[in-house]
């Protein structure tokens, strides 16, 4: 969908906007009725926010809701925007999704004349993937819609239904290397493939996990979800490895410290400056063999240090 007929739509509710720069759209705040246009709604990121009264948000479709826009809007909203989801409403937002992969996806594992998939490809070569981990993660990519031009990893939980996915843009001029899906992150990323008999190894973004290919949950991020804690606890896993990247030092300490509270053998791994996208497969399991399980003491060294 093209940036003007978004607005048209937007328009039907929110009444006329003033075109800014870098994608943005300023309207009436319909929240503190202010007299200037003070509500902001970027249209590549959804990003909204009000400069008045300070409401905002992340999500185009959760400003629809808020106002109580109807229901076909915001239903033509977001599926022009790869985002059409089922909902249910509580007391004060939608809060249940149902996630499925975006409409333009297509995997790589069927070959095709299109460059976005040669793109795609070369990207995931570069970054030591090829055609085993994209069968077994099932890797695809956009040639349309929100997630053009991007690498799609699907997640699937335990029971193989899809609970995320994850939209990297495989060219390097992009202001906005990751999109996600309009969902919350509280969930087991690559769920299907975990044995939570076995030790875990947490990392932090997906090419990490498949690069160390064997149990390892991409937390998405710096520190677990609530759903991935209530995991751990309720399948009583024993072990767990910490192979967060350079740059998180210091969360990497408090991750260990919360896991050793809840009584998990934990290791802090150190990777020496590098991400285990960056190890490789065979580098990264040879820290793991080497590593000894982390000390209360080790943890606040590296607090103080770190």
């Amino acid at each position: 969908m093209s940036n003007y007929e978004l607005t048209t739509l937007l328009e039907k509710v929110l009444n006329k906007g003033y075109q800014m720069k870098n994608g943005e759209i300023a309207f009436f705040c319909p929240f503190c009725n202010h007299h200037k246009k003070k509500l902001q709604i970027n249209l590549e990121t959804q990003k909204w926010h009000c400069w008045v009264c300070n409401k905002g948000g992340y999500k185009v479709g959760i400003l629809l809701r808020k106002i109580n826009a109807p229901r076909e809007i915001i239903k033509e909203v977001l599926q022009h925007l790869d985002e059409y989801v089922s909902y249910s409403k509580d007391k004060e937002e939608i809060t249940q999704y149902e996630v499925s992969l975006p409409k333009h996806y297509k995997p790589l594992w069927i070959k095709t004349n299109d460059p976005l998939y040669r793109n795609a490809i070369v990207y995931l070569k570069r970054r030591g993937i090829g055609v085993i981990e994209i069968l077994r993660y099932s890797i695809g990519y956009c040639n349309g819609g929100r997630y053009s031009n991007r690498i799609i990893v699907p997640s699937y939980d335990t029971d193989g239904k899809l609970n995320y996915f994850l939209a990297r843009d495989m060219f390097p001029d992009s202001k906005f290397k990751y999109k996600n899906p309009p969902m919350s992150k509280d969930t087991v990323a690559l769920e299907l493939f975990i044995n939570w008999n076995e030790p875990i190894i947490l990392c932090e973004g997906v090419f990490d996990a498949i690069s160390i290919r064997k149990n390892v949950i991409p937390l998405l991020g710096k520190f677990p979800s609530k759903t991935l804690v209530k995991r751990l606890i309720e399948k009583k896993v024993k072990t767990v490895y910490v192979a967060l990247d350079e740059d998180a030092k210091k969360d990497a300490v408090k991750l260990s410290k919360f896991l050793m509270d809840y009584g998990i053998t934990t290791y802090l791994l150190e990777m020496n400056g590098k991400d285990p996208s960056e190890l490789g497969f065979n580098k990264f399991w040879n820290i793991v063999k080497q590593s000894k399980q982390s000390k209360f003491s080790d943890l606040i060294k590296g607090r103080l240090y770190g």
